[in-house]
């Protein structure tokens, strides 16, 4: 393990500590209440939720892919995955908020709100469901840590810092509004507003990436290579 391997875990765990699920939905719920008590037990969820993925493809679930690997090289499921394409780029066309405009439509803005525990935690589910399609940095992550060779008395230490500096920012949101909320409140009103008014355009741009990168590999197989 060198100095130069968790330098690069940390940045990019800050990177993905910028993310909605992270930092957007947090500003929404630390404005939506005075109490901390559904923001940390969103975290929490959020936190775990990472850490099991994280575990699940630290042990090899890549391995289990590999094993199923020649099922998901057939062609039915090539035109399942170009399906699955197309309609999430079609479908990052209906949340495009400027094609919205145009056509004379509200624009849908994602706006969570403090509930309960259960409620929490669904979020906290949901939040990272939402962003396993885009979690490259992530996956970046894992791959570092498994071509490093840890062993699992490495790797689960580190595993678990790296959840824990994705929540760090809204953390520490929490501690500088404790003692500086009249002076905090206005800024956190403004990144909220902002993340609202583009929130709905970085949905649309991911579903899009991800809809056209599935689409064009599924095609590239079904069109051209395919004996």
């Amino acid at each position: 393990m060198t100095i130069g391997l968790l330098l690069a875990l940390a940045a990019l765990a800050l990177v993905d500590s910028t993310s909605f699920g992270t930092l957007g939905i947090p500003v929404y719920l630390l404005l939506a209440s005075k109490r901390s008590g559904g923001l940390l037990v969103y975290l929490a969820t959020i936190a775990v939720f990472y850490f099991l993925v994280g575990v699940a493809l630290m042990l090899g679930l890549s391995t289990v892919m590999e094993r199923f690997g020649d099922v998901l090289r057939t062609t039915p499921a090539y035109w399942v995955q170009l399906v699955l394409g197309v309609g999430l780029f079609a479908l990052s066309f209906r949340l495009d908020p400027k094609r919205r405009a145009k056509l004379g439509k509200p624009e849908r803005r994602f706006e969570p709100r403090v509930g309960g525990p259960r409620v929490m935690v669904l979020l906290g589910l949901t939040a990272g469901v939402l962003e396993l399609a885009t979690m490259v940095t992530y996956l970046a992550a894992m791959g570092i840590m498994t071509t490093a060779g840890l062993t699992a008395g490495q790797w689960v230490p580190l595993l678990g810092a790296y959840v824990l500096v994705m929540i760090l920012p809204p953390l520490a949101l929490m501690g500088l509004r404790a003692v500086a909320g009249a002076w905090l409140e206005p800024k956190l009103e403004r990144l909220r507003a902002w993340m609202s008014k583009h929130a709905a355009s970085a949905l649309s741009w991911g579903l899009a990436i991800v809809g056209f990168l599935l689409a064009r590999d599924a095609a590239f197989y079904l069109f051209f290579q395919r004996p």
